[in-house]
């Protein structure tokens, strides 16, 4: 009995680090592929991060920018949706999203995004003025 109970002990612990190994594996390798450019493979690792790690807004992010690059709008703004829910003070999503939005001529949505990204800026506050100026071409005449 003593024997089998220690051997399931294991199995769990065995089995535990196997799957934390494999959430941080995922992530580490499909960076690395992002870093060189290589956009597909990296994206099938990051998709496979977050079937272990489904908070992870870092491979949210990753695939917002790997869709961005092939220049898929839907799928690019669903990742950077799902940063912000997970973290809605990411400030490289509301940066991303902003740009998106201002690229679709969403004023209203782009301006309150902006306001967002004031809110908790501390890395990307310099990007602020560049999204202001992109907006004030939307701006609406009155």
């Amino acid at each position: 009995n003593i024997t089998k109970f220690f051997f399931t002990i294991l199995f769990i612990i065995t089995f535990l680090n196997t799957k934390t190994y494999s959430k941080n594996n995922y992530f580490s390798e499909a960076e690395k592929l992002f870093k060189e450019k290589k956009f597909l493979e990296s994206k099938y690792k990051f998709e496979k991060d977050i079937v272990f790690n489904p908070k992870n807004e870092s491979s949210y992010l990753y695939l917002a920018k790997i869709f961005n690059v092939q220049k898929n709008e839907f799928m690019e703004e669903q990742n950077l949706n799902t940063v912000i829910l997970l973290n809605p003070k990411n400030e490289e999503a509301l940066y991303l999203l902003a740009l998106l939005n201002i690229k679709k001529s969403d004023y209203k949505k782009s301006k309150k995004l902006i306001k967002d990204l004031r809110e908790v800026c501390s890395n990307f506050c310099q990007k602020e003025n560049e999204l202001i100026k992109k907006l004030e071409n939307l701006e609406p005449k009155q």
